[in-house]
């Protein structure tokens, strides 16, 4: 059990992926600080995690605020002696398009994944330092923070927010022996049980079978647990070599995300002014796209047609 002796902090672990992580961390050795915002939610959970013979506690509270931040280091120190791992899962949703956009639904969703990433990467990091810890920090991104997605702004920009922050703080971690890296997981939870695409995926996992190849490989989508593996791993001794990465995990498919780099350069003498670039603007046949692809689903995967 590579990670006995460990403490971890999953924030938004009451259930679907966050439970997942947990439950893998605990199953690697780690005792693990559950946090969610309903309190029954978050029992069942440690419960979970103690019937399979790990460790758990729960710190119930919405993240968001340095308080709550500061609560969960506390609650991980106070029930286990101290604080090695932090995952930051909790999010929620409040998809509208633009201009149905409310500032309170933009507000809602940058303070839970945006602030809450930063306010409790803050905390850890300044016990982390304090104690000598070659800490582990681990936030998780989405392929929407990446690409895009219709009706999506807040989470988009929370999303790409924190994959921003990580690079960051793989630079200001470094010298302290602490890595921070982003997870980009693709996989079945709430929401996706309720997009046509995935019904065949979702069916056969609520069945207990494995989902079809062209989900697991095709399109690197998978369960809950095909994901928690990466977590473990990135919070492990022998990921120390692993720091400021993104990586995308689902099904079969494992995947590292590129930095933003300059694709193109082009030069013209005296600058780009309006009427060079109006005359002449040289990327018109490279534009980049935007928003997730999916290739045509097989016929055999095809959802049922819906009766009218």
């Amino acid at each position: 059990m590579s990670l006995a002796g460990k403490v971890a902090i999953v924030t938004g672990s009451g259930r679907g992926l966050g439970l997942a992580y947990a439950r893998e961390l605990a199953r690697q050795g780690a005792a693990v600080v559950v946090n969610d915002v309903d309190a029954d939610v978050a029992a069942e959970a440690v419960a979970a995690i103690e019937a399979d013979g790990g460790r758990a506690t729960a710190v119930v509270a919405p993240v968001g605020s340095s308080e709550v931040a500061a609560q969960l280091v506390a609650g991980a120190v106070d029930a286990f002696g101290g604080l090695d791992i932090l995952v930051t899962n909790a999010g929620i949703l409040r998809d509208k398009s633009l201009l149905k956009m409310t500032d309170e639904d933009f507000d809602a969703v940058i303070n839970v994944h945006l602030r809450g990433t930063f306010t409790c990467v803050r905390e850890a990091y300044g016990y982390f330092k304090e104690h000598g810890v070659a800490g582990r920090i681990i936030a998780i991104g989405s392929p929407t923070g990446q690409r895009g997605n219709f009706g999506q702004t807040n989470y988009a920009a929370a999303k790409a927010g924190i994959v921003g922050m990580v690079r960051t703080w793989a630079l200001e971690m470094k010298r302290a022996g602490v890595t921070a890296n982003a997870v980009i997981p693709v996989a079945a939870t709430a929401m996706t049980k309720t997009v046509p695409f995935f019904a065949k995926a979702v069916e056969a996992d609520e069945r207990g079978e494995a989902m079809p190849d062209f989900f697991r490989k095709e399109l690197g989508f998978g369960t809950a647990e095909d994901v928690a593996g990466l977590i473990a791993f990135l919070a492990s001794d022998e990921a120390a070599g692993i720091n400021g990465q993104a990586l995308g995990v689902g099904g079969d498919r494992l995947q590292l995300w590129g930095h933003p780099e300059a694709i193109a350069t082009e030069y013209h003498d005296g600058g780009w002014g309006y009427e060079a670039l109006r005359t002449g603007y040289p990327f018109a046949d490279r534009l980049q796209p935007v928003g997730e692809s999916f290739p045509e689903l097989p016929a055999d995967l095809q959802p049922a047609p819906v009766a009218k």
